[in-house]
């Protein structure tokens, strides 16, 4: 789960008049970014691979545990992370039934809706599969902004962009062999996973912006709403694991703890230091880690179509999320002011009547109004 929009600040102090007997500083009241003590570049790096390795967490999950109980511990120990970060920091829960109301269902195409899609796939897909299925989001997003966000407009690059990420798609799917070797069932649940990102940020943009609530407080509640979601459905889905792994274990509390707890905190401060642009761009690192995870450590097989659609794809998720520049507005030039005609024949009275007054003694060059000129008078810029 990434952060679309740049975490809340607090706001800066008022600041106090300075005094007269002090000497003149000029008083800043701009608001002070924080700064992590780890360099952003590791940190960007740490939730690279932090995201990429969680389908493999899914991937050693799946063998002893159902695909929904993976996602049920998932959320469990992702919402135990920032429900301690939320009281460490003492951040105020969003309030409003609205509000809670809206969390559900961005709780449901953000969390449990595709966390459960790519559990379930990987039962029947490689994990790298479905970690290039995931590079798939930022073209998704571009679609469903044009539909549910008017004021996005796309430009004919980012569109070319959207088709070059298709074509990808189907490299990737080796759709000249008609997708051998690949479970279409698998792969379409990956999809519609990252379209379901897509179609949920694009419901967070337009009803959730502007709560008043920290995106870490909007998040630890839309993650314990599905943390809840899910509880209530999957006792009717599965039964009880009939022993627990340990490996299974440790990877599914890692994928909770670590890839959707502390990755989001991670990230929250990223992009807090650094602005979303850099936040988003980890997108990018995911396939590639996947795919080396996978190949390296669960020994997937890897045929050149895979990595050569999946570069395919990330070019044209690049030229999704490229705008164009704005081009800036010259000043407007200062234009003459037009004198009305009634104050035209006032000024013009005004003149003869001075012409007709005794001359007046000429001042000194000191006195203040000597020697100025009168010229046309201009508007202000």
């Amino acid at each position: 789960m990434t952060a679309s929009a740049e975490p809340r600040t607090a706001a800066s102090a008022p600041v106090s008049p300075t005094p007269a007997s002090s000497s003149p500083r000029s008083v800043r009241t701009s608001r002070r970014i924080p700064r992590g003590t780890v360099d952003w570049r590791i940190r960007f790096a740490a939730l690279g691979l932090v995201w990429g390795f969680s389908f493999l967490f899914m991937k050693v999950g799946n063998e002893a545990f159902a695909p929904l109980q993976v996602t049920l511990g998932r959320m469990v120990f992702g919402t135990a992370v920032l429900a301690v970060a939320v009281a460490v920091k003492r951040e105020r829960l969003p309030r409003g039934p609205r509000v809670w109301l809206h969390l559900t269902v961005a709780a449901v195409l953000l969390n449990s809706l595709p966390f459960s899609l790519f559990a379930y796939s990987e039962q029947t897909i490689p994990s790298m599969l479905a970690g290039i299925c995931n590079a798939a989001t930022p073209l998704f997003s571009m679609l469903v902004s044009v539909v549910a966000l008017s004021e996005d407009r796309p430009s004919r690059q980012r569109f070319a962009g959207v088709g070059l990420g298709f074509i990808g798609v189907l490299t990737v799917l080796g759709a000249w062999q008609g997708f051998s070797g690949q479970d279409p069932k698998g792969t379409i649940m990956a999809l519609t996973a990252a379209f379901s990102y897509a179609v949920g940020w694009a419901y967070v943009r337009r009803t959730l912006s502007g709560t008043g609530s920290s995106h870490l407080a909007m998040s630890a509640s839309q993650l314990s709403i599905g943390t809840a979601q899910l509880l209530l459905v999957t006792p009717f889905f599965t039964s009880m694991p009939d022993s627990y792994p340990l490996t299974s274990v440790l990877s599914v509390l890692a994928l909770g703890a670590l890839g959707t707890g502390f990755a989001f905190l991670i990230q929250y401060g990223l992009v807090a230091e650094k602005g979303p642009t850099i936040g988003s761009m980890v997108t990018y690192l995911i396939p590639i880690v996947a795919t080396a995870a996978g190949v390296l450590l669960l020994g997937e097989a890897l045929s050149w179509n895979e990595p050569l659609g999946a570069a395919v794809i990330l070019v044209g998720a690049a030229l999704t999320q490229r705008r164009p520049k704005a081009v800036p507005t010259p000043e407007p030039e200062p234009e003459m002011v037009a004198v009305p005609v009634a104050a035209e024949v006032q000024l013009q009275t005004l003149i003869r009547t001075e012409d007709a007054l005794p001359a007046a003694e000429p001042r000194s060059a000191a006195e203040p109004g000597a020697n100025v000129p009168v010229t046309a008078v201009r508007a202000q810029p």
